[in-house]
């Protein structure tokens, strides 16, 4: 079934979230993200949300796909156009993974994380990931977010590092109601990040989900990896790493490497 925009717009209203979000939705578009981009291109306001019930050609970070069966996901973008610096714009990546786990834990009742900078997973499994993209002079920035609602099994390769709202709670799960709490929780965390013009007033929020802290990590930075344990993160959302080889304290930031676990995806 296609998700009703009617009743997000309904549950939004019932909570009392902010309201001068446009909710645009198709039953297939190539990548919401690559909708969201053109339509800011032509003009499309702050605020405008775009929503398919399929993505063809879905985008995760790093080029790869974003598989997803048709009416099973939430596959949402969210064009933004903010007044900050383009080196404070990277943060908002962070602001919609809590938003995101936050919302699963609410909707779902499970025990949803964050493997930073803003996975949602769930027994070390992805429930979610969430791409961001920058436009031309940072005059726009599109956040997207694909998050695995109702989808009952995944392909082999997938199966051991992916999980559903659905396969953890034991039943199905509306997706009009995780839409809608997304949208609110990251209203609500980017109102406040915009008036703090950084992650200070989230920060413990986030570091309480975080799913890294304390373990044992390998960063995969093309200059040198090197391994050591997750600590939190600091204001500007970047991971603090202990390195192993020389005890020093390392700012790691999302945009430069990728950081995995020893033992696993976490």
């Amino acid at each position: 079934m296609q998700l009703q925009t009617d009743l997000i717009k309904e549950m939004l209203a019932g909570k009392g979230a902010r309201q001068d979000f446009r909710i645009c939705c198709r039953r297939e578009t190539d990548s919401t993200n690559d909708w969201a981009r053109r339509e800011a291109g032509e003009g499309a306001p702050d605020g405008t949300v775009f929503l398919a019930d399929h993505q063809s050609a879905g985008k995760g970070r790093r080029g790869r796909r974003w598989e997803s069966p048709e009416g099973t996901s939430v596959s949402m973008s969210i064009l933004l156009r903010p007044e900050l610096p383009a080196d404070r714009i990277s943060m908002l990546t962070l602001v919609m993974g809590l938003a995101a786990a936050e919302a699963v834990r609410e909707v779902c009742g499970i025990d949803a994380e964050i493997k930073w900078p803003n996975d949602v997973v769930w027994q070390g499994k992805k429930l979610c990931g969430i791409l961001t993209e920058l436009g031309p002079g940072a005059e726009w920035v599109v956040i997207g977010i694909g998050l695995n609602v109702n989808v009952e099994a995944f392909p082999e390769e997938l199966a051991d590092m992916a999980s559903s709202m659905r396969l953890a709670c034991g039943h199905p799960v509306s997706r009009e109601a995780v839409t809608a709490e997304v949208i609110r929780h990251f209203a609500d965390d980017y109102q406040m990040f915009l008036e703090a013009g950084d992650l200070r007033p989230l920060r413990s929020r986030y570091e309480a989900l975080l799913a890294n802290r304390g373990a044992r990590v390998r960063v995969l930075d093309p200059a040198e990896p090197y391994e050591g344990v997750a600590g939190g993160i600091n204001d500007r959302g970047e991971l603090q790493v202990v390195r192993s080889d020389t005890q020093e304290t390392v700012s790691v930031f999302a945009g430069e490497v990728s950081v995995r676990g020893i033992y696993g995806y976490v």
